[in-house]
């Protein structure tokens, strides 16, 4: 069971939990997409953190969150004495952009959008997932979060990052809702030949937390560039490897583009079921 983080790791985090500077949430108008910045990270995004928790051989370049942007959107409803879970975006492009629908949709579901501004496809790894790391951090400092719906997302490039961070972070992240993009830490292959190489390797514990715990969702259609890449890695890597919480949503006639509204909505209710 995961508490703040989680628990049962914390041998591995306890030394890192020094709070940082919270977001200043009297700015932020519940029901208005606004600008956001944060004064710190989190120490769980450290260089030493990544590159533990996805056996990186690469050292992580430098990163000051002070000089990020990021856009949040609260459900104009929301109180503070109404728990609510976060949907953390992760663009293929520079601004964190989803549909009015969509919005609608995180609203009626009591899940406060973050996204960050130039976290697209063109900047480091690294960087991306320190982005979703610090919203993730602050807002749990910042807002009344239900530690148990704290999702992470994407579209395309913005989703293989997400589905990384779903595992390597899973006693940060709870869920994920891949969108047409997903990496994972065994190879697997595809039609003709195709092969996918493996993306990282997760901490073997955190690994099982996410094995065990998180829900996953992978989503794609039989017209999106990425379909066979996304069921072999479905097939082959979760379920090959035992995870309990991972779905395959394929709908028919999808493209590389972002659902609608209705199959957002049964992404979220997957993901949310049994919280």
């Amino acid at each position: 069971m995961r508490s703040h983080y989680c628990l049962q790791l914390i041998c591995l985090i306890l030394p890192l939990f020094a709070k940082a500077q919270p977001a200043v949430a009297e700015k932020v108008k519940p029901g208005v997409r606004s600008p956001i910045t944060f004064k710190g990270s989190a120490a769980l995004g450290s260089a030493a953190q990544l590159k533990m928790r996805l056996r990186s051989a690469d050292m992580p370049e430098a990163y000051d969150v002070t000089k990020e942007s990021f856009e949040i959107l609260v459900p104009k409803g929301y109180k503070d004495s109404v728990p609510h879970g976060l949907f953390i975006w992760i663009s293929p492009g520079d601004r964190p952009s989803i549909s009015p629908e969509w919005e609608k949709v995180l609203a009626e579901k009591k899940l406060i959008f973050i996204g960050a501004a130039k976290s697209g496809n063109s900047r480091p790894v690294f960087d991306r997932m320190r982005l979703a790391i610090d919203a993730n951090d602050q807002l749990r400092q910042t807002y009344n979060v239900d530690a148990k719906r704290v999702y992470v997302s994407g579209h395309s490039g913005g989703s293989r990052v997400a589905s990384m961070l779903a595992v390597a972070y899973a006693d940060m992240f709870t869920g994920a809702a891949c969108f047409m993009g997903v990496n994972f830490f065994t190879p697997t292959h595809g039609k003709g030949g195709a092969v996918y190489e493996a993306r990282y390797i997760p901490h073997p514990e955190i690994g099982v937390l996410a094995q065990q715990q998180s829900r996953i969702a992978l989503v794609t259609g039989d017209k999106d560039m990425n379909q066979d890449n996304t069921k072999a890695i479905y097939e082959q890597g979760f379920l090959a490897n035992d995870f309990k919480g991972v779905k395959l949503f394929d709908i028919p006639g999808q493209t590389h583009s972002a659902p609608s509204k209705d199959w957002l909505e049964k992404v979220l209710s997957f993901l949310d079921a049994g919280k």
